[in-house]
């Protein structure tokens, strides 16, 4: 158990820490910036290339949705679920803390809304609190059917990654307009604990519409994809 929950701390660091760290530093940097498809793709890399290095450790989960959703599925034992949640939210707020540092030492560094995820005024295209609702649940359902299929014994072997990674950067590029993207209740905690005001206000949403969709997903899973 030490070792899985080390796993999952480390493995939800790297995702906050590339993922946020893309947007805060990368996204709009002066004439190279990656914009929206390069942190979709930081996104999705930090999951692919963690879930290789210690999926085989903690089963990857990086994500408080994804060990509900899986624990619905009856694919994760419910006895470690709380563990697993409080060291998916330490390993991001420690990301999150790093980036902070790093980010202040710039000359006149002005950290803006620091990759928070937000609806309304605070949404990056403006859009409204059932906007954000309705994707957040949506693409965190399709994102468990992803991890429940891919992870299933009929899939191939040694591929789950790779379809993982890939659709967390497709929900990226769906959804950074509409919400910045969250899908995962820890990664919103953490960047809304250093933007304060707003970001903590709001983020309520990015825990209920996340576990919302999980288990949904979750739960139409097991009526069609799962044998017995």
């Amino acid at each position: 158990m030490q070792k899985q929950l080390t796993a999952e701390f480390f493995g939800t660091f790297w995702l906050v820490f590339g993922g946020c760290g893309s947007a805060v530093f990368a996204a709009t940097f002066p004439e190279l910036g990656i914009g929206f498809a390069g942190v979709a793709l930081a996104f999705g890399l930090t999951v692919l290339t963690m879930a290789y290095a210690v999926g085989g450790i903690s089963g990857g989960h990086f994500n408080p949705a994804v060990s509900i959703g899986l624990a619905v599925a009856g694919r994760f034992p419910v006895a470690k679920l709380l563990p697993y949640v409080i060291v998916q939210v330490l390993g991001a707020i420690t990301a999150a803390a790093l980036l902070y540092i790093i980010a202040s030492g710039k000359a006149g560094a002005e950290l803006g809304g620091f990759a928070a995820n937000g609806y309304g005024e605070h949404s990056p295209g403006s859009y409204s609190l059932i906007s954000a609702a309705l994707i957040e649940t949506v693409l965190t359902g399709f994102f468990i059917l992803i991890i429940l299929g891919s992870t299933h014994g009929r899939a191939p072997t040694g591929f789950a990654p790779i379809a993982i990674g890939l659709a967390l950067t497709l929900i990226h590029l769906i959804s950074i307009p509409v919400t910045n993207t969250s899908v995962n209740p820890a990664r919103s905690t953490s960047q809304a604990l250093f933007v304060g005001d707003w970001a903590l206000g709001q983020l309520w949403l990015f825990w209920v519409a996340p576990i919302a969709g999980a288990v949904l997903g979750a739960l139409i899973w097991t009526i069609f994809g799962e044998e017995k």
